[in-house]
């Protein structure tokens, strides 16, 4: 099965509504977290889907457990010291970002955490780091993850 996040994806999306190509810097962390929440979701829906024909029941809860707040903090636990610098950085301006929303049924601090995880899935997925995005989101999941039993 072919990945959900196509490297090409992005730049086809940008032309067909004329968009213009903008300065990622300038991208507050929340819009940042706001569009990698999307594109993390895309990739968990994507690997569950790829292990074969499920009841939609049991694949969104599947997926909603996965991409929780508590489930993002632990794949972030997972792979922080692969991070880069500049990385880090974005993680770090996400977490610290001021939202004036919160989750439900989740810790604050794991709120926070899963916010910086979602900027970082955003700034890969904006600046076209597809290759990198699947190998972080790959590392953050656990095995159990990859290969989940749909039948609980």
């Amino acid at each position: 099965m072919g990945a959900g996040i196509n490297p090409e994806m992005r730049e086809q999306i940008g032309e067909v509504f004329s968009l213009t190509e903008q300065d990622i810097k300038t991208y507050s962390p929340l819009t940042l977290a706001y569009i990698g929440d999307a594109v993390y979701e895309i990739i968990v829906r994507t690997v569950l889907v790829g292990q074969g024909n499920a009841p939609v029941n049991l694949l969104h809860k599947r997926a909603s457990n996965l991409v929780k707040a508590g489930a993002q903090k632990e794949a972030y636990d997972r792979i922080r010291e692969r991070l880069t610098e500049e990385e880090m950085s974005v993680f770090r301006r996400g977490r610290n970002a001021k939202s004036y929303t919160s989750a439900k049924n989740a810790a604050i601090g794991d709120y926070r955490v899963a916010t910086g995880f979602e900027a970082l899935f955003g700034y890969w997925y904006l600046t076209g780091q597809t290759e990198r995005m699947l190998q972080m989101a790959k590392a953050g999941m656990t095995e159990e993850t990859e290969r989940c039993d749909m039948k609980n």
